[in-house]
C-alpha cells in the first residue's frame, strides 16, 4: 500500500472514531450514511490495525479484502487486479507492451509453457519456439509459488534483459537472454484455403483489430474468395467498438448489436448498406467469449453464417475496468448485451451446427499454430458446410 493511501485511511478512521465518540453530528449523519456494511467493514480494519498482534502485509490484505469484495457477487465475469495486474491487462488491451512477445500456460508443472511466439518479436528472434519450456527466469526456477511473480518480472523496462532457463521438447536446457523490446501483438491473420475460401483467425478485439480483419478481409476478396471463415476460437472477446466495427464492414444494414445498462439505459448499434457479400463461416469453441461469440452468433442472424465447433460459454454482459486510488482495478459487469434481434447469450451460448470436438492434443497444437489445415476437424467441417452451401 502506498504510504499516503496508508496515511490517508488512518487518518479517516482517526477522525471517523473521534467525531463518533465526540458525538459530532454531521459525522453521525455520515455513519449512517455508509450503512451497516460499510462501518462494518471500517470497524474490521481499524480493529487489525489496533489489535492484531501478528505481522501482516498491509497491501496484501487490502487486495484480499478487494477480491473477496468481488467473488462475493457471485458474478463470474467480475473481477479484481492488483496494481501490476491491472497495468499488465491494461497494455495488453493496447495490444502493444514491453516484453519479449510469447504467452504461456501457467498450469504446467514443470514450468511455464511456450504457447505462442509472436513473430518478428524479442522471443522470436531469440529462437524460442512454441511447446518450449520456461523452467527458470534470472536464475529462479519457476514453482507453482512463484509461477506468477516470475511471469511479470520477464516484463520490464525497454532495453533491459532478461535470461530464461529454456528446456525444449526432447528435455535438455539452455540459457537464453532475451532483450526486452516494444511488441505489437497480431491480432488478426489470414490466408487463402484451397477452393478460394479465405480464413481470417481473430485472436481478440481489443485495439486495433477491427482494422486488421478490414485488411484481411479485403485482400482475399481481391485473391478471389468465393467465401470466408471466421475463427474466434479461444478468443477471449474485447472492446464492444471494434466488435461492432466488424460487423458493420461485413453485415448489410439493419440493428448489429445491443447494450441495456445498469442504469436501464439502453442503446444499438447499427450496420450501414456496404456489406460483403459472400457465404460465411465462423469457427468457435468452448473458450470463445463475450465479442466472439457475438460476432458469431450476429453473423448467423444476418448474414445465414454457419457456426461451427462446440457449445459457447453463454457471455452476456459487459465489464467496465475501474481505477482505485493505489493502482489496482475491479472490472465490474455493467450492461447486458443482446444481438440485433434482442437475443441474449447468458447461460446459453451458441450451439454450433455442426458440433465438432477436437482432441486435447489437437487443441494444445491449435494454440501454438502447429495444427495443420488438413487434422483441424472444425475447420474441415466448416469448409464441407460451405462447399454444400
Amino acid at each position: 500500500m502506498k504510504p499516503e493511501t496508508k496515511q490517508f485511511l488512518r487518518q479517516m478512521l482517526a477522525c471517523l472514531l473521534c467525531l463518533l465518540l465526540g458525538g459530532g453530528i454531521a459525522l453521525g449523519a455520515v455513519w449512517a450514511w455508509m450503512g451497516e456494511d460499510g462501518r462494518t467493514l471500517l470497524s474490521a480494519q481499524h480493529l487489525i490495525a489496533q489489535r492484531f498482534v501478528g505481522d501482516y502485509d498491509e497491501t496484501e490484505a487490502l487486495h484480499g479484502t478487494l477480491g473477496a469484495m468481488v467473488e462475493g457477487l457471485g458474478d463470474r465475469w467480475s473481477y479484481y487486479l492488483t496494481p501490476d495486474e491491472a497495468k499488465q491487462v491494461r497494455e495488453d488491451r493496447e495490444n502493444a507492451y514491453v516484453g519479449i512477445g510469447v504467452t504461456v500456460n501457467q498450469e504446467g508443472e514443470n514450468g511455464l509453457e511456450i504457447l505462442t511466439v509472436t513473430p518478428g518479436g524479442p522471443a522470436d528472434e531469440a529462437g524460442l519456439q512454441a511447446g518450449e519450456v520456461i523452467q527458470g527466469v534470472d536464475g529462479v526456477a519457476v514453482t507453482a509459488e512463484n509461477r506468477t511473480d516470475l511471469i511479470s518480472s520477464i516484463r520490464g523496462e525497454e532495453g533491459s534483459s532478461v535470461t530464461l532457463t529454456i528446456a525444449d521438447a526432447n528435455g535438455e536446457t539452455r540459457d537464453v537472454t532475451v532483450e526486452r523490446k516494444a511488441v505489437h501483438g497480431i491480432t488478426a491473420a489470414w490466408t487463402m484455403l484451397e477452393g478460394d475460401i479465405g480464413l481470417v483467425t481473430i485472436a481478440n478485439f481489443y485495439q486495433g483489430t477491427a482494422d486488421r480483419v478490414k485488411q484481411g478481409v479485403d485482400e482475399l476478396q481481391q485473391q478471389g474468395a468465393k467465401a470466408l471463415i471466421f475463427d474466434v476460437r479461444s478468443n477471449p472477446g474485447g472492446y464492444v467498438s471494434e466488435l461492432t466495427q466488424i460487423l458493420d464492414d461485413l453485415l448489410p444494414e439493419g440493428v448489429i448489436f445491443r447494450t441495456t445498462a445498469y442504469n436501464g439505459k439502453e442503446k444499438e448499434y447499427t450496420s450501414d448498406a456496404g456489406c460483403v457479400d459472400l457465404p460465411m463461416a465462423v469457427l468457435v469453441n468452448a473458450d470463445s467469449y463475450s465479442a466472439a461469440e457475438f460476432l458469431a452468433a450476429q453473423l448467423q442472424e444476418s448474414a445465414g453464417a454457419a457456426v461451427v465447433g462446440e457449445q459457447t460459454s453463454g457471455k452476456g454482459y459487459s465489464q467496465m475496468l475501474f481505477d482505485l486510488p493505489d493502482g489496482s482495478a475491479m472490472g465490474l459487469s455493467t450492461a447486458r448485451y443482446f444481438t440485433g434481434s434482442g437475443k441474449s447469450l447468458i447461460g446459453t451460448g451458441l450451439t454450433p451446427d455442426p458440433q465438432v470436438s477436437l482432441t486435447q492434443a489437437q487443441q494444445r497444437d491449435l494454440l501454438m499454430g502447429k495444427l495443420a489445415h488438413e487434422d483441424d476437424a472444425q475447420l474441415q467441417a466448416a469448409i464441407q458446410t460451405l462447399r454444400q452451401e
